[in-house]
């Protein structure tokens, strides 16, 4: 019996997995590996790897230093914003920490302390509650395992099969896919490059360099276009002069935008939701580790408390996040209108001079 079992490893599991873990029971479990196995390195999930300032805020918050080894390079002090539709292009100041994503994840789960129960390459396939708890079906090798537990903690990312099965009438927030393709970088970039373009996706886009690679990515809405919608992103990007000759790998994943606050859910019951499985992550960049960190800190905070009651505190604790995603729907319409993202960025507020040799 354990008291929690949290579905995925990733920033926001590993974390409340690390901070609950020596009051608790824990099993942690995800699908693939966050920590090497059987001599075989984790795979990186499809993430730009870039820590916005809030994240590294709430790692400060956490007391936590990233060692030197998951940085990549180089690190980065501006964003450079293209419309490729009205044809502006601005730079503004903000800074971000450059990392090697798939690192970064094993970092965070290497910080688990040993009462935490770890398995990889485990698949959560559903539940059923009864009178002792929730039983809770798991495969790994072939073999279903079922265990009991006080408390079920979906953690399992945008597509999350633990809100699916717990919270089937709820409303999710809208859903995208990212699409990112790896590149051969001679000279790297000395920014991260944000684009927008109707034609290609009503999210955006966006250039990463990271090392001597350079990664172009896109949020692009789910359905038969997406893959020709990227396409038509690299052709667009090739004319406006970016080398993207020599392809080195190209990778997908789901993505969460929460345009409404009822498709933001804390949970219910015996199941509760952190991360982007609960709808935590920014609707207007897209930006979700500080998400997975605050929604993290918020449950372990309501649980030290114990089990009783739970669900309050940690829907009180949420008001803030909450707060949050609303002022970023509110900002969202000057990045996304045409016409409003053309008087912000001509007007030149906030924007930045850069001088090139």
């Amino acid at each position: 019996m354990y008291d929690v079992i949290i579905i995925g490893a990733g920033p926001a599991g590993s974390t409340l997995a690390r901070l609950i873990g020596k009051r608790y029971r824990v099993l942690l479990v995800d699908k693939g590996m966050v920590l090497p196995k059987n001599g075989k390195a984790p795979a990186a999930k499809c993430c730009g790897g870039l820590l916005a300032p809030d994240a590294q805020r709430m790692l400060a918050r956490m007391e936590l230093g990233l060692p030197r080894d998951i940085l990549s390079g180089p690190q980065l002090f501006a964003v450079r914003t293209i419309d490729l539709l009205n044809r502006i292009e601005r730079y503004y100041q903000r800074s971000y920490l450059n990392i090697d994503r798939g690192k970064f994840d094993q970092w965070l789960a290497s910080l688990l302390p040993p009462d935490v129960e770890l398995r990889q390459t485990c698949f959560f396939r559903g539940f059923a509650e009864d009178e002792q708890g929730l039983r809770v079906h798991l495969s790994q090798d072939g073999s279903i395992h079922e265990e009991y537990t006080s408390l079920l903690i979906g953690a399992d990312g945008a597509f999350s099969l633990v809100r699916k099965q717990a919270f089937p009438q709820m409303p999710a927030p809208r859903q995208y896919i990212a699409i990112q393709e790896w590149f051969k970088s001679e000279r790297p970039l000395p920014y991260f490059t944000a684009i927008f373009d109707p034609e290609v996706t009503d999210f955006y886009s966006w250039l990463i360099p990271k090392d001597d690679k350079m990664i172009v990515g896109s949020a692009l809405r789910t359905g038969e276009t997406a893959t020709a919608n990227f396409e038509l992103l690299k052709s667009k990007l090739r004319e406006y002069g970016f080398d993207l000759t020599h392809s080195i790998e190209k990778s997908g994943a789901m993505l969460m935008r929460p345009v409404k606050m009822s498709q933001v859910l804390t949970g219910q019951g015996r199941v509760a939701l952190i991360g982007e499985a609960g709808g935590w992550i920014s609707p207007s960049s897209a930006e979700g580790i500080s998400y997975g960190f605050r929604s993290a800190l918020a449950l372990a905070d309501a649980l030290m408390s114990g089990l009783e009651g739970f669900q309050k505190r940690y829907l009180r604790r949420t008001r803030r996040l909450r707060s949050n995603i609303r002022l970023k729907n509110l900002k969202a319409p000057f990045m996304y209108n045409r016409i409003l993202r053309r008087i912000v960025m001509t007007s030149g507020i906030h924007s930045i001079d850069v001088s090139s040799p």
